[in-house]
């Protein structure tokens, strides 16, 4: 089944249909043997929103990608169409089981106006392993990739050119065999859409406060913390809920352990977590995030902050690691005037800032002053990100597209 034919136009705010082209044009997915890929260009163009009026995730591109696979024919007809509503089969797996992973990826604009993505592969290659985990296939990145570039360039003119604004890249792979039965699918579809996404900390950056969470746990030994399964996210709203009711922004994510009386820090939100304290022991500066245990998402943003940090703060004498932090470990080090700063990091936002954490009946001071809203860590690990995502320095992470 070609999906393309059964894809519902979305309808503009003035009501009158997408007329779409009937012209395809195709290019090969890639230099690799595999299906073309065809391309068919909407014909009513939406207009660009208004730069200042940009919500995240509610106005859309006028184009989708989409790459359907059967147990019987593998992957077949990549497509890039206009943008309209999927076909689901009301027993289709993914509405019933959850057969989901996604992505979340972003497109820049440098400042010669061309398109840039921020080390796509590793976001590929970690979608594919959340593929994996819930029985869902996996594909070729380097093909799905080059797809993905065209799909970018199709949609470069809603990439607003301005400093720390983007376009919201939303690769999803879900189920769509019809059936009930808990078993591996044998259909899926891989599709992207994209929105443009402003500048997240429009009028400057703001600390935000973190609600220590015991319980609900987010992840645990053994289970999916570690993949960008659907599963994963629907579950921390109504703690998020109790956080901002509590006046916090976003839950600081635990998992104890009853045998020793501790309680780790996982994640913050939909966050890895970074702290940078001097270590009681050496008395060194230290930048530090809990490990990759299975609990802890393997941020691509993460990622790229250790590697920057180890090469750039290390000649400066703080030292980089990934170890195991409790609730006692931050308590006494902001007790003792050790923690110097801490700060949430993912795709959203580079990095958040962090003034204080609710721990039980407690406040954690997090080391800014009442003047500050990041320290110069975070604020030197944002800029490095910046410069490569913009391309306003060259580096082999900067894709152009």
């Amino acid at each position: 089944m070609a999906l393309a034919h059964h894809l519902l136009p979305r309808l503009p705010r003035t009501i009158h249909p997408i007329r779409t082209a009937s012209l395809y044009h195709c290019r090969h997915a890639s230099s690799q043997s595999g299906p073309f890929l065809r391309i068919q260009k909407t014909q009513s163009p939406s207009p660009l929103p208004e730069a200042g009026q940009l919500q995240f995730g509610r106005a859309f591109t006028d184009h989708i990608f989409t790459f359907e696979w059967t147990t019987e024919h593998g992957w077949t007809n990549p497509q890039i169409t206009p943008y309209g509503k999927l076909p689901l089969d009301p027993a289709a797996c993914v509405l019933h089981y959850a057969f989901t992973c996604f992505e979340g990826m972003k497109a820049y604009k440098d400042p010669q106006g061309q398109a840039r993505l921020f080390r796509p592969e590793k976001n590929l290659q970690r979608l594919n392993r959340s593929a994996a985990r819930i029985a869902l296939p996996t594909f070729d990145e380097s093909r799905v990739l080059d797809m993905l570039t065209q799909y970018v360039e199709l949609e470069k003119r809603f990439i607003p050119a301005l400093p720390g604004y983007s376009l919201y890249l939303r690769p999803t792979l879900l189920g769509t065999e019809a059936s009930i039965s808990v078993s591996r699918p044998r259909s899926a579809l891989l599709y992207v859409i994209a929105c443009p996404m402003g500048n997240y900390f429009a009028g400057g950056m703001r600390a935000v406060s973190l609600q220590a969470t015991r319980s609900p746990v987010r992840a645990w030994p053994g289970g999916v913390g570690e993949f960008k399964v659907g599963g994963n996210y629907a579950p921390s709203i109504v703690p998020q809920e109790a956080a901002a009711a509590g006046g916090s922004q976003q839950n600081l994510w635990l998992l104890a352990d009853e045998s020793r009386g501790e309680e780790y820090v996982t994640e913050a939100g939909t966050m890895n977590l970074f702290v940078v304290w001097v270590n009681p022991l050496t008395g060194q500066t230290e930048l530090v995030t809990p490990p990759l245990d299975g609990t802890i998402l393997p941020g691509v943003t993460r990622t790229s902050i250790l590697e920057l940090a180890r090469e750039r703060l290390g000649p400066e004498g703080v030292q980089v690691r990934e170890t195991c932090i409790t609730m006692k470990d931050l308590a006494n080090a902001s007790r003792e005037g050790r923690l110097l700063e801490v700060f949430g990091a993912g795709t959203a936002v580079i990095v958040s800032s962090v003034r204080s954490i609710q721990w039980n009946d407690r406040t954690i001071d997090c080391g800014l002053s009442k003047d500050e809203e990041a320290g110069p860590v975070t604020l030197k690990v944002k800029k490095w990100i910046e410069e490569i995502q913009y391309g306003l320095v060259e580096h082999p992470w900067s894709y152009r597209v």
